[in-house]
């Protein structure tokens, strides 16, 4: 299969800086299923799979779960401190049990539970503070009365991961089975890198090495994990063939643009290697050695953050500085801080107090405000891996090292909600990956969520994260707390609404723990906004159950594309691609056109509040229900009204969705699957089949002119040229389903049918027909 570049051109800002560099063909579902692959999301396969999904994958293969009995706090014993009984009681139950999951999905990535209950371990989240450094995390001693930006600590390292952590860390690790198997894992990882040789110059496209620096600052975290785990110094001298490397002749050109501050996430990267490299090994490296490490973090790094700030050089190559709530800000806000902030002191040329000057009180107005107003983040559910990747290291960076973030945790009121915008946005078929993915993570994970989960309290945060196959790394060996005990989805509901104007998305699930589960999710928001990252989606949805992707994302275009990223002006370029054009999209298509980026959609909702309880083991109740509608009404031409509405019915085991719509021009309804699909006789239903699972679709109440039929998924003959030398992507294995209708007022309602095992054809039910006005909790029940 061919793989699309997803990397930007050289004129445009918004490119390498994204998490899955998912797929190249197909849709978005990011992980295959048991045995088969998945044409959906192949998640970035570069070295980072290779290297580390086999490492993660043995690690998570093999004990369960893992969580502490939640005994509440209350009341104390004579001897014993309630909270230390609570701790002690949470561990043995938590050594006894290990690992929660007993397999990592080899499709998407994601945990398999045992079908069990177990009333000790899976317990609401809570934490179980102790003063056994065999339990938990001795106080941080270090408590200024007045931080400062520019007053650090006196021990090293000093960057996200103090003296007091290395010293009790190998002890955490025998007592605690997440932390044994993420060592393991990382032990794993680093001894494949070992033997590559040094990440070799790649420049993408004129402008990135994205890729590169994320591979360079993966390894240097590793290389300098294991060496002080080990004191073995050949993970030392490995690590420094890496950073001689990315400072050679052969790497860039010689010049102090040799980081490419051109496409500024690749310097941002960079800093924030040679950062970890300087600070977490100041004790082993000579004087010349630091000298060298410094003065090429300086050069490359600093001093070109310091010109981007001042445009001093009249490049504009920071523009992310200035209101830009995204990735971008974070990430190169953050290797600027922990560049600075690792040579503070040793530093003589004043540069380090400068860049600190500039890049903390602009991340705070910008990278702290990509969350919105629920918890979602600016830009999509792939780029928050990035985004949120820069704020937390830059926040815990500066935490350890000067004992205040200022403000970049705090200022935004919301940013505590953004660990139910992941949590939610994860299906059993993956994410719900709607607009671009952007390139390989390789030293990005979701491990955000475990700082995030101590610093807003929200042990289900970290309890869900520590179970991904993306946990295993170093960040992970400081951020998660040991004291942390229970199940994450004990308590935690099924459904969830997201409401910010900007962001406007839900998610219906049947259960939490079940790989079979059923999910929906279904979108609105603004289509401007997004760092030019979405897609003109209004309606866009995803279906699972029976532990595949039915309904998915074709994700992102090339990034190389002419104006990819230019605009999104209603006449942008970016439109006229395939991937990005309503027609690319799971919705309705009126006369063929475009949805309009002026949209304001409105939203209603609700739902019978259903949450997991403790067991794995959950079946929702027969009247469980939820529903979702919207009016995008504004959002498209010819139309005088437009609702759509999905809801779940009959327990949970169907899904109906509804579109009511008045359109003085012709009407489409499209799906992308990757499904093999078969047409009755009638046109009015339709099977989908995946491997041996099978989901049937089937027109209720048709009118005469609504028929099912299928299509590649390629643009119209009629659509508008694309720019000159330009293509789409391919979508191999990507069929299209739609329904074609007349102009008019039209009620379509279309049913799906996951055919469950054991489910016989009399256990389904055929909804009655009821205008989306009158929906309600009870209405097809």
């Amino acid at each position: 299969m061919s793989t699309p570049n997803y990397h930007n051109a050289n004129n445009t800002p918004y490119g390498s800086g994204d998490p899955y560099y998912n797929e190249s063909t197909g849709y978005i579902t990011p992980m295959p299923v048991k045995k088969r692959t998945s044409n959906w999301l192949k998640i970035g396969v570069p070295v980072l799979i290779v290297v580390i999904v086999a490492a993660v994958l043995g690690g998570v293969l093999g004990s369960r779960a893992h969580n502490k009995d939640s005994s509440s706090s209350a009341s104390g014993a004579d001897s014993v401190p309630t909270d230390e009984a609570a701790a002690s009681s949470a561990a043995a139950v938590k050594n006894s049990v290990g690992v929660f999951p007993t397999a990592t999905n080899s499709l998407y990535l994601l945990p398999i539970y045992p079908s069990t209950t177990n009333t000790a371990a899976f317990t609401t989240p809570t934490f179980h503070p102790s003063t056994n450094a065999a339990l938990s995390w001795p106080e941080d001693t270090f408590k200024p009365s007045n931080p400062s930006k520019t007053s650090v600590r006196d021990d090293r390292p000093r960057l996200l991961a103090p003296a007091y952590k290395w010293a009790v860390l190998p002890q955490l690790i025998q007592t605690d089975p997440y932390l044994k198997q993420w060592n393991d894992t990382i032990f794993q990882n680093v001894t494949e890198y070992y033997s590559l040789p040094p990440v070799k110059y790649n420049l993408d496209g004129g402008n990135g090495i994205l890729d590169n620096a994320r591979e360079i600052k993966m390894r240097v975290k590793g290389f300098a994990y294991v060496y002080r785990m080990t004191n073995d110094t050949k993970w030392v001298d490995r690590l420094w063939s890496e950073l001689e490397n990315a400072v050679s002749s052969d790497f860039g050109p010689d010049t102090d643009e040799k980081w490419n501050p051109a496409h500024f996430l690749d310097t941002g990267e960079l800093s924030a290697a040679f950062a970890i490299a300087y600070d977490w090994l100041h004790d082993i490296w000579t004087a010349d050695q630091r000298n060298t490490i410094m003065s090429n973090l300086i050069k490359y790094g600093l001093n070109r953050g310091v010109i981007a700030y001042t445009n001093s050089d009249n490049k504009g190559n920071g523009w992310w500085t200035n209101n830009t709530q995204g990735n971008w800000n974070c990430v190169c806000n953050g290797g600027l801080t922990l560049g600075a902030l690792a040579i503070l002191g040793d530093d003589t040329s004043g540069t380090a107090e400068q860049i600190l000057g500039m890049t903390v009180d602009n991340a705070v107005k910008n990278c702290a405000q990509a969350v919105t107003t629920d918890g979602s983040w600016t830009e999509t559910a792939n780029y928050w891996y990035f985004g949120t990747t820069g704020h937390a290291e830059m926040s815990a960076a500066l935490l350890t090292a000067t004992g205040s973030d200022y403000g970049l945790l705090d200022s935004n009121k919301n940013f505590g909600l953004t660990g139910y915008y992941h949590m939610f946005i994860s299906g059993p078929g993956s994410l719900f990956s709607y607009g671009d993915h952007g390139p390989p993570k390789f030293s990005t994970t979701a491990n955000s969520m475990m700082l995030y989960g101590d610093h807003f309290n929200h042990p289900e945060y970290m309890l869900f994260q520590r179970d991904q196959h993306d946990a295993a790394e170093p960040w992970s060996m400081f951020w998660y707390d040991p004291a942390v005990s229970g199940a994450f989805w004990d308590g935690m509901p099924l459904d969830h609404f997201f409401d910010d104007p900007l962001t406007q998305w839900a998610a219906m699930r049947s259960s939490w723990t079940d790989q079979n589960a059923l999910y929906v999710a279904i979108k609105a928001g603004k289509l401007t906004g997004h760092q030019t990252h979405n897609d003109l989606d209004l309606g866009d949805f995803v279906l699972d159950a029976l532990g595949t992707r039915w309904a998915g994302e074709l994700g992102s275009g090339d990034y190389l594309s002419t104006d990819y990223f230019t605009s999104d002006a209603q006449d942008a370029t970016r439109w006229l691609y395939y991937r990005k054009r309503t027609e690319g999209q799971n919705t309705i298509l009126v006369n063929k056109q475009n949805q309009l980026v002026t949209a304001a959609p409105t939203v209603k909702h609700d739902t019978t509040n259903d949450k997991q309880g403790s067991s794995t083991v959950y079946s929702p109740s027969s009247d469980s229900a939820a529903y979702w509608i919207a009016d995008l009404t504004t959002g498209y031409s010819d139309t005088n009204s437009f609702k759509r509405g999905v809801r779940l019915i009959n327990g949970r085991k169907q899904v109906l969705l509804q579109d009511e719509i008045d359109a003085s021009q012709p009407i489409m309804w499209r799906m992308h699957t990757n499904a093999t699909v078969t047409v009755d006789s009638s046109g009015t239903s339709a099977t989908l089949q995946i491997g041996d699972q099978k989901l049937t679709m089937q027109i209720l109440n048709p009118s005469s002119d609504m028929k099912i039929t299928t299509g590649d998924a390629v643009r119209f003959p009629d659509d508008p040229a694309l720019p000159q030398g330009q293509s789409d992507q391919p979508n191999p294995g990507v069929t299209v389903v739609m329904i074609n209708m007349d102009a008019g007022q039209k009620n379509l309602q279309v049913l799906f049918n996951p055919q469950w095992p054991g489910m016989s054809s009399n256990d389904f039910k055929t909804p009655a027909s009821v205008a989306l006005d009158s929906w309600s909790l009870t209405s097809h029940n």
